[in-house]
This record gives structure tokens, sequence and C-alpha cells, in this order.
């Protein structure tokens, strides 16, 4: 037997570098878009000095906009997440307090079946003794 081959050698590690590589490079561009953006048009000398301040505080100003995007987005995120643990925890109180609540409807119904049933047979020995006096009765 033979294996087939597929043409595709990349393993599921490979995939995920892959990913991380285009999410990074996407990110950069986002974030040398939105500088392009904010700067405006600037006269040559002050392209040089923010050339040079670029360069020094490139990556720390990527970082910090970078975290601050991450932040925006996860804020978002964590409130949602929040809203929903505590509306889920309100559910779950909810559930909890009907529960209890079956429960003693449940225990209710169970003495209230047993009550009936003891009564019931009480009227039943009345009935038979009744029907055996009304017997004696009539037989004597």
């Amino acid at each position: 037997m033979t294996a087939a081959v597929t043409g595709n050698d990349e393993t599921p590690t490979d995939k995920n570098v892959e990913a991380a590589a285009d999410i990074e490079a996407g990110m950069r561009n986002f974030v040398r878009q939105d500088f392009e953006h904010h700067r405006g048009p600037m006269s040559a000398s002050m392209e040089e000095t923010a050339q040079h301040a670029d360069e020094q505080g490139n990556s720390e100003a990527t970082v910090a906009h970078v975290k601050s995007l991450i932040e925006r987005l996860a804020g978002t995120s964590v409130t949602d997440i929040e809203s929903l643990i505590t509306e889920l925890e309100s559910l779950r109180d909810l559930l909890h307090a009907e529960g209890q609540r079956v429960q003693r409807e449940i225990s209710g119904y169970a003495q209230l079946s047993q009550a009936t049933m003891k009564y019931t047979r009480m009227i039943a020995d009345n009935v038979a003794q009744w029907k055996g006096t009304a017997d004696d009765l009539r037989n004597s």
C-alpha cells in the first residue's frame, strides 16, 4: 500500500505561526495608516525630525497604540462578559428559588395525598362497619 501525497506538508504549528505573522503584519499596517492619517502634510525639516523621533519612539508609540486598541476592543468584550455573568447569576438564583418552591409544593401535595389516603381508608372502614351492622340488624 502506498500513501497518498497531499502536497500540503504544513503542520498546525506552521499554520499558527503564519496566522500570527499575518495578524502582526495587519496590525503594523493599521498603525502606520492611523499615524499617517493623524500626521497630515509636513515640511521637509519637520519630516526629518519626525522620522528621527519615529525611529526612536516608533516602537514605543506602536506598542502604546496597539495596547490602547486592544484595551478598547477587550473593554467592550469584558463589559459584555461581565453583564452576561451577572444575568446568569441572577438566573441561577431564580432557578434555585423556583426549585425550592417546587420542592415545597411537591412536599405539600405528598402530605395532602397521604392524608387523603388515610381519610379514604377511615371512610371505607366506617362504611364497612355500618354495612356489617345493617346486615346484622336485618338478619336478627
